[in-house]
């Protein structure tokens, strides 16, 4: 006979403490109440509880000092605070204390069955670790590295992983912040449903508040049907707001609201509709400054700043780089369907001393590119292509031709045009071609894929 869930109830009104009893009994689950933080201490130490729903006003302390508590002496218990109607600044220092999650006073019956079951799951050692498509964590991309930062970031994203508080992800750009917050889904009790992340920079602003709370038919000039919008398609699960900066404020009053109300409402309705969805946010830019400067919320700044979360520079764990390289090549390799290739030992050292001001995007794009100008099976120090610094480049030197043309586009064209000359001189046969223009065959297939050269 499977063994039922515990929990601890902590409140110090009667009727309080009977609903919640009926209603967790009602879902097959035993429970254990106190009515102060002296009895809920005695009933930890002698009961293996599943989780912990505490009031924040008890006749001896409050909620949040027994929360200081079980997280130091109980960190894996999930514990929730049930604060007064519209308490938010209790709920988030509830949640900077290391609370699961928080309800609001009357408590809302369907608001905490959804609350203990992801409690629930949080403790399962059975959760299946999968997302919306129903496919393994093991599929999904890794935070590569194992320096001390990293080693540090991979902790905390287990931890918060564990909490359904908001977590704003900074870092420059190029860094992996959506990676982070994938992470922070999919290894938490909601990673059986959907991850979605939105650019908040790609939503021309008239169409902000239907895309993010959904619409009705006929609430504006085509609008055909009713459409979902983006916290109803996170329903249970995630949604990541990306460069979360770049809100208009007007959206960002309506974003504020949905997110402390848990409930949004579509354009053209006169009613509200509860959703159950954890806001992760990021953005490469400084949003104190911007709240310093009047562009973003201060209310906002600190609701999605429950728990903040740096994702290091490239150059702050190049001891990294060479892991990292040899993780994204294999990957590289898979997508574009050629044959294995290495990179020399010399072309690793100079990456591992190059800065990336465009971070692991950048090491990406230059391996890219290193795959295409590879004559070898080995990829050569000569193969990266570099930026020159500054202090290397010939004063007043230009590319002759290229005029306003960026770099990328007027190479690519280059050799492009190099391609075709030679296929043209060896009457399409690409073998005597690749020859021609020094480069395996291997690396011609590719070039020719990359710069869509289509022969047929």
């Amino acid at each position: 006979m499977t063994k039922r869930p515990l929990a601890l109830i902590v409140d110090d009104e009667p009727d309080i403490l009977q609903l919640l009893g009926i209603t967790l009994s009602r879902m097959d689950i035993d429970t254990q109440r106190a009515e102060t933080i002296i009895q809920a201490k005695q009933l930890l130490a002698q009961h293996a509880f599943d989780f912990c729903l505490t009031d924040m006003r008890l006749p001896d302390g409050d909620g949040i000092d027994l929360i200081k508590f079980i997280q130091k002496n109980f960190s894996q218990l999930p514990v929730a605070l049930i604060t007064a109607h519209g308490n938010m600044e209790t709920a988030i220092d509830a949640m900077k204390a290391g609370a699961f999650d928080f309800l609001s006073k009357p408590v809302d019956l369907t608001a905490l069955r959804t609350l203990i079951n992801n409690a629930l799951k949080v403790n399962s050692k059975t959760i299946k670790r999968k997302d919306a498509t129903g496919k393994s964590n093991k599929s999904k991309k890794q935070l590569i590295g194992d320096t001390d930062v990293m080693k540090i970031l991979k902790q905390t994203i287990l931890k918060l992983a564990r909490s359904q508080a908001p977590v704003y992800i900074n870092g420059e750009s190029g860094t992996g912040k959506e990676l982070v917050a994938k992470l922070i889904h999919h290894k938490g009790p909601r990673a059986e449903k959907a991850f979605v992340p939105v650019n908040c920079g790609a939503i021309p602003s008239e169409l902000m508040e239907s895309e993010f709370f959904g619409h009705k038919k006929g609430s504006f000039t085509g609008a055909v049907a009713d459409k979902k919008g983006l916290f109803q398609a996170a329903e249970g699960g995630t949604l990541f707001l990306d460069e979360v900066a770049e809100l208009p404020l007007a959206m960002q009053v309506k974003l504020l609201r949905a997110i402390q109300e848990k409930s949004i409402r579509p354009v053209g309705s006169d009613t509200e509709i509860p959703v159950d969805t954890r806001i992760l946010s990021a953005s490469h830019r400084d949003l104190l400054d911007l709240v310093n400067q009047g562009t973003f919320r201060q209310d906002l700044f600190y609701r999605i700043n429950v728990i903040e979360v740096n994702v290091p520079a490239l150059r702050e764990r190049k001891a990294d780089i060479a892991k990292l390289t040899q993780y994204l090549l294999e990957q590289l390799v898979k997508v574009h369907g050629i044959e294995n290739i290495q990179i020399s030992q010399s072309a690793l050292s100079v990456l591992s001393e190059y800065d990336f001001p465009g971070n692991i995007r950048e090491l990406e794009n230059i391996l890219e590119r290193a795959l295409t100008l590879a004559s070898q099976e080995t990829i050569q120090t000569s193969d990266l292509n570099l930026p020159i610094k500054p202090n290397q480049a010939v004063k007043g030197h230009s590319v002759p031709g290229r005029n306003d043309t960026p770099l990328d586009e007027y190479l690519a064209n280059i050799e492009s045009d190099e391609i075709l000359a030679a296929l043209e001189q060896t009457n399409g046969n690409k073998t005597k071609a690749a020859k021609t223009l020094g480069i395996s065959f291997r690396a011609m297939r590719y070039k020719l894929d990359k710069l869509n050269i289509n022969l047929d």
